[in-house]
């Protein structure tokens, strides 16, 4: 069970999350605003905020500041009324990790606590689990039943950051920068050849696959 920290200061609008993420079998616990979340973060055991921008005593911004300058990596979701681009990037920079605009659609705001939880417990864990197949990044290992695989260093991590985002297509350009860096000599072509060696290692696993999608680079799909 996830424990959920709702911030804001309008008190309908807290009633109405608490709601939605009770049925949707979260825990919640409430705050009205950063000052008063700081203390329940200090005291309960938080796996998620769902944060409002502008609140009396300390905002948005200022909250997820102070969580950040005290190394808390705990996931941050904001939720403001503000649709500019200025104040996402605002958002981003002082460490919010997604950003959603009112009016809510709490469809959209289930999917993306979702994700942020899935990919909060990849990062402490550093493992996925996908039915009977385990990534180990300490190990560098893909395991399934007795199927143990060391792989390169390289196939892993394009391996892991393909099943930490199922679904999510990443063109070749951005996978180099991400896994061979930005400043590397190495052509796009070295994506095109691990993919093609990744695919051959786990042809007969069913769990997941990894897919060319035309024109634009790849994704990982989960099968399970």
């Amino acid at each position: 069970m996830f424990n959920i920290m709702v911030v804001d200061d309008d008190k309908n609008t807290r009633m109405f999350l608490e709601a939605v993420l009770k049925d949707a079998g979260y825990t919640v616990m409430l705050a009205s605003n950063g000052a008063e979340a700081l203390e329940l973060l200090d005291k309960e055991h938080i796996d998620l905020v769902v944060l409002d921008i502008m609140m009396p005593k300390m905002d948005g911004y200022e909250f997820t500041k102070s969580v950040r300058e005290a190394d808390n990596n705990i996931p941050i979701l904001m939720v403001s009324a503000k649709q500019l681009p200025i104040d996402k990037h605002k958002g981003f920079l002082v460490g919010t990790d997604d950003y959603i605009t009112k009016p809510i659609d709490d469809e959209e705001m289930l999917y993306r606590i979702k994700a942020l939880l899935r990919r909060a417990r990849i990062a402490t864990e550093r493992k996925i689990v996908i039915g009977k197949v385990t990534l180990d990044y300490d190990s560098l290992t893909v395991t399934r039943e007795d199927d143990v695989q060391e792989l390169p260093q390289k196939e892993f991590m394009l391996l892991y950051k393909l099943l930490s985002y199922p679904g999510k297509i990443f063109t070749r350009i951005q996978l180099m920068d991400e896994i061979w860096g930005a400043e590397s000599d190495t052509g796009w072509e070295t994506v095109t050849v691990h993919i093609g060696r990744l695919r051959k290692r786990f042809d007969s696993y069913p769990e997941f696959s990894i897919e060319s999608v035309r024109g634009l680079g790849y994704k990982a799909v989960k099968k399970i």
